[in-house]
């Protein structure tokens, strides 16, 4: 069994930057294929960024260029950087693993989540 804890959420203002964290707890995490998940109030959720088990990443396009994923192998941990933020970027946020080493581009092929993270961004 997989067990995902996102951390590092809050109140930010436009402009500024977050850092999420997903605490993963599995004995080969090195196996799984990686994601962040975003959901908006009203909206359907869609992926923020995607990482392969070999450190292969995919954006999304509203995002690239300002944020960056990335995994700590040592500590099991997944990481969002969130640069430039925007109030559309206000969401909850969820970290997803996947049974797979290569990328993960759609939300059926995750097989885990975690319960999320808010994050919003005021203007």
């Amino acid at each position: 069994q997989v067990q995902l804890v996102e951390s590092g959420g809050g109140l930010v203002q436009a402009g500024g930057s977050l850092r999420l964290s997903c605490d993963v707890s599995f004995s080969t995490f090195t196996i799984l294929a990686m994601g962040w998940y975003r959901q908006a109030p009203g909206k359907e959720r869609e992926l923020v960024a995607a990482i392969s088990s070999g450190g292969s990443t995919e954006y999304a396009d509203s995002v690239k260029g300002r944020f960056t994923i990335s995994r700590d192998y040592a500590k099991s941990t997944l990481h969002l950087q969130m640069n430039s933020l925007k109030p559309e970027d206000t969401a909850m946020y969820f970290c997803a693993a996947g049974r797979a080493p290569y990328l993960l581009l759609h939300e059926k092929d995750y097989d885990y989540w975690g319960q999320g993270t808010q994050v919003t961004v005021s203007s």
